[in-house]
């Protein structure tokens, strides 16, 4: 599933390549795509003749700002990747794949294409008379960000306070932090240096200071690679993320630690295929 990075990448080729981009029409080509109450009728009814402005990130939901040619506000696209999700913008006319689910075309020919293998991925029209989080709910349950002054080690202190739970499942718990998946927080409890088994009540105000740090510098060098790529991700120009050959642990199970030469271990914690040195991380 894309995580933090990847969606990050996408928002920014979004904003990069549709600047100005006028839906004139939309042809959605499977219906549990479109997550908004009313189906697709509603979806395609309010997102055509629109300009598509601005783009944002909340967590693993991408928001893009809808308007009016006269710049009314009319709301915004949501959108939700889930596992294979991918947009892909066509310059020329190609038949669309079998996992194309949604295509906006645009009145000077090109084609904005969502295409999901799994067709987990969903999408919300939000009208402006409305608070996103009223009718994307997923979105209210959401943590702070990662990069946000609220994200901190008295937070994590606060909130794991009595909490029996082990770090990598509270890393994965998105109403702790927003954004942040399996391959992240295999990443930065290895950067942290910290057992991923450990129960989150257990770890020293330090030891929280340093995974704040850790999960921040984590997150910027991935998204400065673009992301990470293993089997489906890839951008709005199909380019790979650049970050899995970096990885210090994730999908490196058996292999030697970089830093020490000790074993890579792979094993499940809280159901996840989990990536730790147990010599780095005690």
């Amino acid at each position: 599933m894309p995580e933090l990075p990847e969606v990050e990448t996408v928002r920014k080729g979004l904003e990069k390549l549709l600047n100005n981009f006028y839906i004139e029409r939309v042809e959605v080509l499977k219906e549990r795509s479109i997550a908004s109450s009313g189906g697709s009728k509603y979806f395609i009814n309010n997102i055509k003749n629109s300009y598509l402005g601005t783009w944002e990130r909340r967590g693993k939901y991408l928001l893009g700002s809808l308007h009016t040619k006269d710049k009314n506000n009319k709301g915004f696209l949501v959108v939700h990747l889930r596992m294979t999700g991918q947009f892909k913008l066509i310059d020329k006319q190609i038949l669309p794949c079998k996992h194309t689910r949604v295509r906006f075309f645009e009145k000077r020919g090109q084609e904005l294409r969502f295409i999901d293998i799994r067709n987990f991925g969903q999408m919300w029209f939000v009208p402006s008379s409305k608070p996103i989080s009223e009718i994307v709910t997923g979105i209210k349950k959401l943590g702070p960000e990662p990069f946000s002054d609220i994200f901190n080690s008295y937070y994590l202190k606060q909130y794991f306070k009595n909490k029996k739970r082990s770090i990598k499942s509270a890393l994965l718990d998105q109403e702790i932090v927003a954004g942040v998946g399996n391959i992240y927080a295999d990443e930065t409890l290895f950067d942290a240096g910290i057992n991923p088994k450990t129960e989150s009540r257990h770890l020293k105000s330090h030891q929280l200071k340093k995974l704040c740090k850790s999960l921040v510098k984590i997150l910027n060098v991935s998204i400065g690679e673009g992301g990470t790529t293993f089997s489906d991700f890839r951008d709005l120009e199909g380019s790979n993320g650049n970050y899995g050959g970096q990885a210090w642990v994730y999908r490196r199970g058996g292999k030697s630690c970089k830093k020490c030469g000790e074993k890579i271990l792979r094993e499940k914690i809280c159901g996840r295929s989990t990536h730790w040195c147990p010599n780095c991380q005690k």
